[in-house]
């Protein structure tokens, strides 16, 4: 019985549906349970971190005050008292916003998912980072635009590169980039290069879409403003994913008022809204003016730690055959293998080997949009302990040997 309405649904499924993969990340996550892996795959975030008591208090808290009405049907666009607050977060960006500019979002892959629905048509163009966010690729590829990557060096997106692509006749609608610790390279992009980035918008008249989500956890360098201090033409997609806890489901995004009505009546159609409580427990957190800057303060210190930890376990288990940059912050090494791959073979064909060896890591084919990455791994230093990055390191090494020896 089921078999054959697996092949009617099949037969029904939209082109859309039909042509979307499944995430390589999203993928991983059903490893992460397989006793004694070390995982270096998914960016998930250290729940030691979690506030959990204060998630708690902020819980009865907003029942305390709001009653059964904490719980109730709320605006599209989200409870003022949180767009309040994201507005005081965006002056850290050197450039306010109103609550009229801010929409709240079920995390911060709804509002790519939301920007991808009110921008683009089939066959709109889009720049994106080369490599690029994969979540991001795929809320965008869902829209059916032609996404055009622009590469991404040690210094983040190459805006030369941009530039030559726009003379020679490119004209996106938007360009979509992570301006601090890139997911998957954890560059930074410059000040210089921001400056650039913004000439090149105003000039050709695009949008940028710049995501946010680690630029908290910086752990070395100095803090750059958001590109939206310089210019109209950027929308901020932020969340609490990374500095509170992944399951509030929590994010905005900050743009026009013009944009940010569209998206709200996108957001309507897709969920009605974000839920009532988790913006009102995410309020009180934020909001938080003498508790929020201490906690936030204190993630980057943390996962420094391991970060250093497992930069040190590569350079003793593998030296310059897995060579990578090291990261100011975020929450990702971008290492690259130096030997000599099987013909055709990317380290992709690595992955199952690796977790036969205890140790999962995100093949950089994965993020690869014009530019393939065959030799490529993105490493995620986040939720595995300092002794447990040493002992994946001894893992990877192993099972590349036994891949390629």
């Amino acid at each position: 019985m089921s078999s054959s309405v697996d092949q009617l649904v099949e037969r029904l499924l939209s082109s859309g549906a039909r042509n979307s993969d499944s995430s390589a990340i999203r993928d991983l996550l059903r490893h992460a349970a397989k006793e004694g892996l070390i995982s270096l795959g998914g960016g998930i975030p250290a729940p030691e971190l979690f506030p959990v008591e204060r998630i708690i208090e902020a819980t009865a808290t907003s029942f305390a005050e709001l009653g059964a009405g904490a719980a109730q049907y709320g605006l599209t666009e989200g409870e003022l008292e949180l767009r309040e607050v994201a507005a005081g977060l965006a002056e850290e960006d050197g450039a306010p916003a109103l609550p009229d500019q801010i929409l709240i979002t079920t995390g911060s892959q709804q509002a790519l998912d939301l920007l991808g629905r009110v921008l683009v048509d089939r066959g709109d163009v889009v720049a994106v980072d080369d490599p690029a966010y994969l979540g991001a690729l795929q809320a965008l590829r869902k829209y059916e635009p032609e996404l055009v990557g622009i590469p991404v060096d040690e210094a983040g997106l190459d805006t030369d590169a941009l530039e030559q692509k726009l003379r020679a006749g490119l004209s996106p609608k938007t360009i979509y980039t992570n301006p601090n610790f890139q997911n998957p390279t954890g560059a930074t992009l410059p000040s210089e290069r921001r400056a650039h980035l913004v000439a090149l918008a105003h000039k050709h008249d695009f949008l940028i879409i710049e995501d946010d989500p680690y630029g908290a956890l910086r752990f070395s360098g100095e803090h750059l403003p958001s590109m939206a201090s310089t210019s109209d033409r950027v929308i901020r997609v932020r969340t609490v994913s990374k500095i509170l806890a992944p399951g509030l489901r929590v994010a905005w995004t900050i743009g026009p008022p013009r944009l940010i009505e569209a998206l709200a009546i996108a957001k309507q159609a897709a969920d009605l809204h974000t839920s009532t409580l988790t913006q009102h427990i995410a309020a009180r957190l934020v909001g938080d003016t003498e508790w929020f800057p201490k906690h936030r303060a204190s993630l980057a210190p943390w996962y420094q730690v391991q970060r250093d930890a497992l930069m040190a376990g590569l350079a003793s288990n593998l030296g310059d055959k897995l060579t990578f940059t090291p990261p100011d912050g975020g929450m990702f090494l971008w290492a690259e293998l130096h030997r000599d791959l099987p013909p055709g073979s990317t380290t992709a064909d690595l992955l199952p080997i690796a977790i036969e060896h205890g140790v999962s890591f995100v093949p950089g084919s994965a993020f690869a949009v014009d530019t393939p990455r065959p030799a490529h791994l993105r490493l995620s230093y986040v939720s595995a302990s300092p002794d447990q990055l040493t002992e994946a390191s001894v893992r990877l090494a192993t099972a590349i040997d036994a891949w390629l020896d």
